[in-house]
């Protein structure tokens, strides 16, 4: 796939090698599909082929970063031939995008533009190097609403940053985060106006080419700080997919969808 065939998100390239990509589907709140993940994953691949390009700067269209994932049966059977050979529908945890980016070499900044849930906040958390976040931005964490568990290695991530306590606090209750909670606790590196959002972020991805950073290094440093830590990410995105696809058949999800469709609380029975 190249880069002027995506439909759901759009790749720029500037010049001076930054790179943008916008997750573009605002009319579900850049809900994610298999074919978004799979246009992500192509993207980075065409980064890594293109040695002009420098840095990676993620957002999403218009009000919203990404309202999480999106999959249904219905939309799959319209998915092109050539497209679903390459999709692996028990990959719920996106281990294969996941660790494209963990191998990447390349800088990657996400601006937070908007609501972010479930994968549209834990897709930057592990995989985006830098996380800005505009003030009105929040985060939701609802996977436990919707009797489901954590992807993008989370699970992991969330107790190394934040201690278990918090962690399990966060994924336990799946309480809304406001863009000054996330950074309160260090999930993300600053809270910017909505409207100087973008360009805080560009500047920092000036920051990180030619001629005031060292590209070079800058690989050598990310690939330094990844390369013991990739077969944790690894066993524990395994790890998530054997629950994910366990609970995602449970009598609680079912409930957790048909409660979310019809406006009230989910009544939970465990199992």
């Amino acid at each position: 796939m190249n880069v002027d065939e995506f439909q759901e998100i759009i790749y720029e390239k500037e010049d001076n090698g930054i790179v943008t990509l916008t997750i573009n589907m605002p009319k579900r709140k850049n809900a994610m599909s298999p074919v978004t993940f799979l246009e992500i994953w192509y993207a980075i691949d065409a980064m890594e082929k293109d040695k002009s390009t420098k840095v990676m700067i993620i957002t999403g269209a218009e009000d919203a970063f990404s309202s999480g994932g999106y999959f249904n049966m219905k939309m799959f059977e319209t998915i092109p031939p050539e497209l679903k050979t390459e999709i692996n529908i028990m990959d719920i945890a996106q281990k294969k995008l996941c660790l494209k980016f963990w191998k990447f070499d390349k800088p990657v900044i996400a601006a937070v533009n908007g609501l972010a849930v479930g994968a549209g906040f834990t897709m930057p958390l592990t995989c985006a190097d830098l996380i800005y976040m505009a003030e009105d931005a929040w985060i939701g964490l609802y996977f436990i609403k919707r009797a489901i568990v954590p992807e993008f290695a989370t699970s992991w991530l969330l107790p190394l940053l934040l201690g278990f306590q918090k962690a399990k606090e966060l994924m336990f209750f799946g309480d809304k985060i406001t863009a000054q909670q996330a950074f309160e606790l260090g999930l993300v590196n600053a809270v910017l106006p909505k409207d100087k959002l973008m360009s805080h972020a560009r500047e920092q991805a000036l920051r990180l080419i030619p001629p005031k950073g060292p590209t070079l290094a800058l690989k050598w440093m990310k690939r330094i700080l990844h390369k013991p830590l990739i077969d944790i990410v690894s066993d524990q995105l395994d790890m998530e997919n054997k629950a994910l696809n366990k609970v995602a058949t449970s009598g609680d999800m079912r409930e957790s969808i048909k409660a979310l469709k019809e406006k009230r609380d989910p009544i939970f029975k465990g199992k």
